[in-house]
């Protein structure tokens, strides 16, 4: 942790986590793995209880008024009991209240704020469909407009907490007439476990268990038009904010979860000897655990430069490339440390003596969940060559002009 980066109400509340962390047993972290506890209702209940969850958000509704520094210190701590600890926690406590203090009512607040804060009830996000995944506006599940209401019908994958949770934030298209453009087609809803919401298959996974990982599926769903959560065709505007939450706080935790692969690994190289020696003593295994700190700190160093561009108040809109690169850099290299970690430690490190094997299998899913490293790529691009002009007509000085032969004809410097 880069203590010199957090002030003290930053540094006292990442303690506080850590006492949350310590307080978990042991056997919820294997029973999780095991797939024996379904979603970790109790944790989270246990959190609330502490006021941990979603320090950034107004005291009035629970939270500590804190900012996205002190969120990245609390998901690397939490992601150190696992993965699917951080996944839970965060989806709850920041993804779905992220979206209802942006852009809902101060009823909703009071309505599905308050108490998912104080642990008494979970939330879960409903993006991913079967048939899409990164293509957010070809969603197909719908919601009809009734007057007072509105009925939802379709489906959604993938969901962390589908069992487990009480209500689903939920984007569904509002205008069925497929001549809409989309990015005014869909609106998001708050949707609450009832008639018609039924989780129809529960995956196997390869890590992150325990979460209540399944595709749910709304039949004939009658959702209140209070539900609406912002405007009805408005689901671009929250799906925008909701990036920031859900690829940065996936880059935060999953340092935490690759961390403590390092320090296993570190332990395990300074004890075990081979050829009369500590293996750590070979640099064939001290360079690949240097490597790993490396790329932990260069994350660590990535996410909270993030989390104070986007506490600097920037918004989606100036971020974006940041949060992309960031999700994208951290996750691959956090990934790499891990691998590096499971190298080291030979033949055990495969096995469930240690526990590194779960990390890596845990920590597969990073790259892949709220956005791939290909769709990171994508985005990174995209505003880098936006921004471009901007960045150019900024500089002190035209690099281009240095070159000995700049001045060299047009024929030179051809460009169709």
């Amino acid at each position: 942790m880069f203590d010199h980066l957090l002030d003290d109400d930053q540094r006292g509340f990442r303690d506080e986590v850590r006492e949350l962390v310590s307080w978990v047993p042991r056997q919820m972290v294997l029973d999780m793995d095991a797939d024996r506890i379904r979603f970790p209702r109790e944790f989270l209940a246990e959190a609330g209880r502490r006021g941990l969850l979603g320090c950034r958000y107004p005291r009035r509704f629970g939270g500590r008024e804190l900012d996205w520094v002190a969120t990245c210190a609390a998901l690397e701590e939490v992601g150190r009991l696992g993965y699917i600890f951080a996944c839970v926690f965060g989806v709850g406590a920041e993804l779905v209240c992220d979206a209802i203090v942006l852009h809902g009512t101060d009823e909703q607040c009071e309505r599905f704020v308050v108490p998912l804060l104080r642990g008494d009830v979970c939330a879960a996000e409903c993006l991913t469909e079967p048939r899409g995944g990164s293509d957010f506006f070809g969603a197909t599940t719908t919601a009809e407009d009734r007057g007072d209401h509105f009925v939802l019908n379709g489906q959604k994958r993938f969901i962390v907490g589908a069992e487990g949770a009480d209500y689903f934030l939920v984007y569904a298209r509002t205008a069925l007439d497929r001549d809409v453009d989309a990015r005014d087609a869909l609106t998001c809803f708050l949707v609450e476990r009832g008639p018609g919401v039924r989780v129809e298959y529960l995956y196997g996974l390869m890590g992150c268990r325990g979460g209540g990982t399944g595709r749910l599926a709304f039949h004939d769903v009658e959702v209140p038009r209070e539900n609406v959560l912002g405007e009805v065709g408005g689901a671009k505007a929250v799906f925008d904010t909701m990036m920031i939450p859900e690829r940065l706080g996936t880059a935060a935790m999953t340092i935490g979860a690759a961390a403590p692969a390092l320090d296993v690994a570190t332990g395990y190289t300074t004890r075990r000897k081979a050829f009369g020696r500590p293996i750590n003593e070979f640099e064939g295994v001290s360079f690949q655990v240097a490597d790993a700190a490396m790329l932990l700190d260069a994350s660590r160093a990535m996410v909270y430069a993030t989390a104070r561009a986007v506490d600097a108040g920037l918004g989606a809109g100036g971020t974006r490339r940041l949060v992309s690169e960031t999700k994208k850099f951290v996750t691959e290299s956090c990934q790499q440390a891990a691998h590096n970690a499971m190298q080291v430690m030979g033949g055990i490190g495969y096995t469930n003596v240690f526990p590194v094997e779960r990390i890596v299998r845990d920590l597969r899913l990073a790259s892949i969940w709220t956005g791939t490293s290909e769709i990171m790529s994508v985005v990174a691009a995209h505003e880098w060559y936006r921004e471009h002009p901007r960045r150019q007509a900024s500089l002190a000085r035209d690099a281009e002009a240095d070159a000995a032969e700049a001045g060299a004809s047009e024929a030179e410097k051809v460009y169709e």
